[in-house]
């Protein structure tokens, strides 16, 4: 054992590389190396000589083992400290310029669309994105037997068997953070309601989650004017484009009267969006003057205040202006996706530096 020891060390210890260190490896202690060779002749030896030979074997199989695991942990140090050598960089060099991250679409668009509003004067509100059946229906003067308050429509949350309290709903539109916002400070007020939205629908243009935003003014004399002279003006600024002609079509929302559908004229040439020019129409927003059954839910006098609110999509809009095609590809987490269509991270939106460079 002694030889054998001595062997192994020597040879461990002018091992050049882990190839040989493997090789030496099998050698001495693989299944058929030469110190598990000596272990396998234990049973053919007396109790008393295997009471002497077992330790002294097992002994040797863990210094060869402490050798190999100290010379391969050298082996690799002595790579490494190579490598390094080779690899040097000079620190005091210039940086590269390298791309910090990307900014998702739908996170762009928010910050542009947020920037366009707050040049108007408008705050913005946050609120749950678990609602109250209060907050998220009846204070918008949605009627219990609405389609919208479906299972097939809404998603409910989980109520124990026997548990008669109101029912919790994944906020169907950030409308609810409209009312919270009136409650909070009353009015006049003027905020937009940017966020996560929820409804059980999937398709090419539908998702279960979604993004929304929503804006409310509420004064004593605001009108439809008012209204259309904000969207023209929003439209303008996020489309980046000097003209914009609007039309409004009658329509019914609870929560709004009269209610009105917003299209925006436009052009599709070779598959590009035009706005502002050509003999299509595209519909773009719902909006209309706030019902006064929502004012009075709010705790605000509806013969003293009136004022209107409407709805975007965020992710529509990122598709309408970017020329994104499918809305499912925004929750793919796909990087080559958002490598193509994100944005640079520093790049903020900005008024007088632009929005989208």
């Amino acid at each position: 054992m002694d030889d054998l020891k001595r062997k192994y060390l020597a040879a461990i210890d002018a091992a050049g590389s882990e190839a040989a260190l493997e090789d030496l490896r099998l050698a001495a202690v693989g299944k058929k190396g030469e110190i598990s060779l000596k272990m396998r002749e234990l049973g053919k030896m007396s109790p008393e000589e295997r009471q002497t030979a077992g330790p002294a074997l097992n002994a040797l199989k863990d210094e060869i083992n402490s050798a190999l695991a100290a010379k391969k942990s050298a082996l690799g140090d002595a790579a490494l400290n190579e490598r390094l050598r080779g690899e040097w960089l000079d620190v005091t060099l210039p940086a590269r310029p390298r791309r910090m991250g990307t900014i998702h679409p739908v996170s762009q668009v928010t910050e542009e669309v947020t920037t366009i509003f707050a040049d108007m004067g408008f705050a913005v509100a946050e609120g749950p994105q678990v609602e109250s059946d209060w907050y998220n229906f009846d204070a918008l003067n949605i009627a219990p037997e609405h389609p919208a308050r479906q299972e097939f429509d809404t998603f409910y949350m989980h109520r124990a068997e026997g548990d008669d309290r109101p029912p919790h709903v994944l906020r169907t539109h950030t409308s609810p953070v409209q009312i919270r916002a009136m409650e909070k400070q009353g009015a006049p007020i003027r905020v937009i309601a940017p966020g996560r939205v929820y409804r059980s629908d999937y398709d090419q243009t539908h998702t279960p989650m979604f993004h929304q935003i929503e804006g409310l003014a509420i004064d004593t004399d605001i009108s439809m004017a008012n209204l259309k002279w904000c969207l023209e003006e929003f439209c303008r600024a996020f489309f980046e484009v000097d003209e914009v002609e609007l039309r409004f079509r009658a329509s019914h929302f609870p929560f709004t009267e009269p209610s009105a559908e917003v299209d925006l004229r436009c052009s599709w040439v070779d598959g590009t969006l035009k706005v502002g020019e050509g003999d299509d129409w595209m519909e773009i927003l719902g909006s209309g003057m706030v019902h006064p059954k929502v004012l009075q839910a709010a705790g605000v006098d509806p013969s003293v205040y009136q004022g209107f609110a409407f709805g975007i999509g965020i992710d529509r809009l990122a598709m309408l202006k970017y020329g994104i095609p499918d809305l499912r590809a925004f929750f793919d987490s796909d990087l080559r996706w958002l490598r193509h269509y994100g944005f640079a991270s520093l790049d903020v939106p900005t008024m007088r530096g632009g929005l989208s460079r």
